[in-house]
């Protein structure tokens, strides 16, 4: 089957991070995806992705244009009056000031989808503001929930706020084309991450607004036995999950704690003694044997595995989540499967 999106035309203004992302996103769905880079490697790109090909191009053209100069304006413009959508990472005004803006390009392509990506949004305070994932995701208030009480929050790798901006983006895209399909009319898409991030933080919401999260009292997923990373014999970590009942049952059972009554599993008063003894417990066997007992069970368990672990992990590799490159780099494939409905192609 071709993509679903491989009638669309994407020209994308080569940045870093989230805006590459999503115009992989929409290569990945069969979007045809031109690359207007610049003629030198951006300083932090080059640093972070090292001095080979980007695997955010993968799937697209890339062209390079000095947008400093006026005929390579032209020749830009030129492929937005032929593109379906744009995407952009500049800051606010960037865009407009080399005669990219908005405006220009509705003034060549009326049903132009004009995507937006940029960490803070397009105004308010904060608009013209550098920042990175990091502080994004401090500013939704949803870095703090990755603290256990009085410790400091984890720095989540740059996935959280950037690849959300991304998926946001390219969501917002998609949603836009099918509008003008219809209407004719095209749209500005403003994608900022810290909305983006705030929007997905719905469910920690959800269970803060039930008083089990960010509040005063012990919390499931920062102060219960059952829902926590725990060390291992040989360094290595497991995590467990087990929040319903008959799952929490059955990890007791599978970890010999028969004297613990499933039924108590929210009597909060017990938690920080019972946490001692898993721990205790994990602690003792190496991860191998925590893996052996507990994985495929409905107990809730993954163990803690390296980048390069999850790509060889039986589920991991019948997925084919991951693939590895010519340069022997891991690379994910394409998130999404699809398929005829009702029958084969």
């Amino acid at each position: 089957m071709n993509g679903p999106l491989s009638d669309v035309r994407v020209v994308e203004f080569e940045g870093i991070g989230p805006g590459p992302l999503a115009g992989r996103m929409l290569a990945d769905m069969g979007a045809a995806v031109t690359v207007i880079a610049r003629p030198q490697k951006g300083a932090v790109n080059e640093r972070l992705g090292g001095q080979g090909e980007s695997p955010l191009r993968r799937g697209k053209t890339v062209v390079p244009l000095d947008l400093k100069q006026p005929a390579a304006v032209g020749e830009a413009l030129a492929m937005v009056a032929e593109a379906d959508a744009l995407i952009e990472g500049n800051r606010p005004g960037v865009m407009e000031r080399l005669g990219l803006g908005p405006a220009d390009c509705a003034a060549r392509n009326p049903k132009l989808i004009y995507g937006r990506m940029t960490g803070w949004g397009q105004d308010g305070p904060l608009a013209q503001a550098a920042g990175h994932d990091l502080n994004y995701v401090a500013l939704t208030g949803l870095l703090s929930l990755s603290a256990h009480r009085g410790q400091r929050p984890i720095v989540p790798p740059t996935v959280v706020g950037d690849a959300a901006g991304a998926l946001g983006l390219a969501f917002g895209i998609v949603s836009a084309l099918l509008d003008a399909r219809t209407s004719g009319r095209g749209r500005v898409v403003d994608a900022a991450i810290v909305d983006v991030v705030a929007m997905l933080g719905g469910i920690a919401q959800m269970v803060r607004a039930g008083g089990q999260l960010d509040g005063p009292e012990p919390s499931p997923f920062h102060d219960s036995p059952f829902y926590d990373v725990y060390a291992c014999a040989d360094g290595g970590f497991i995590t467990l999950g087990a929040l319903e009942p008959q799952f929490y049952a059955l990890l007791l059972t599978k970890l010999g704690l028969l004297d613990v009554e499933p039924a108590r599993q929210y009597d909060k008063a017990a938690w920080p003694a019972l946490k001692a003894r898993f721990a205790a417990l994990f602690a003792s066997r190496p991860r191998g044997h925590w893996c052996e007992l507990l994985e495929g069970s409905d107990v809730c368990f993954a163990p803690v595995l390296s980048l390069t672990e999850a790509a060889s992990h039986p589920h991991i590799a019948a997925r084919g989540l991951y693939r590895t490159d010519a340069a022997g780099s891991l690379q994910p494939g394409a998130s999404l499967r699809f398929q005829p409905l009702g029958g084969r192609a």
